[in-house]
């Protein structure tokens, strides 16, 4: 593979910390705050946006989501036991929800008028 990094093994820590071990959440939370920190120069519009790293879990299983990922996919991506877990994850946004309505058809089916069974009449006559 090109470009990776031969100290990389799957063993590794996904975001490890100067001793290479993994970070705790308050550290991977400050190290955060200090990006959206260090981006508000180029990108202003972030000082009004909670960024979180349950945001960025959210928007990139909503990426993978709008890209044709499958929810079983997302959920084995997110570690969660079962599909259901990730639902909450992977809400349809309003553009992918126009477009599952575009592929809906109009039932073949001629509407009529309910016409009620004479024995259902005199079942209810007869109370």
């Amino acid at each position: 593979m090109v470009g990776r990094n031969p100290q990389l093994t799957e063993q590794s820590p996904l975001l490890p910390t100067r001793q290479g071990k993994a970070m705790n959440r308050a550290t991977v939370c400050q190290r955060l705050k200090l990006a959206v920190k260090a981006a508000l120069g180029h990108h202003p519009e972030l000082v009004d946006v909670q960024v979180s790293p349950h945001r960025i879990r959210h928007s990139t299983a909503m990426a993978m989501l709008q890209s044709g990922v499958g929810p079983s996919e997302i959920a084995l991506w997110l570690g969660h036991e079962s599909p259901s877990t990730t639902h909450m994850y992977v809400e349809a946004d309003l553009e992918m929800k126009q477009r599952a309505l575009a592929r809906l058809k109009p039932p073949d089916v001629k509407p009529a008028r309910y016409q009620r069974p004479e024995t259902l009449l005199r079942f209810l006559q007869s109370l």
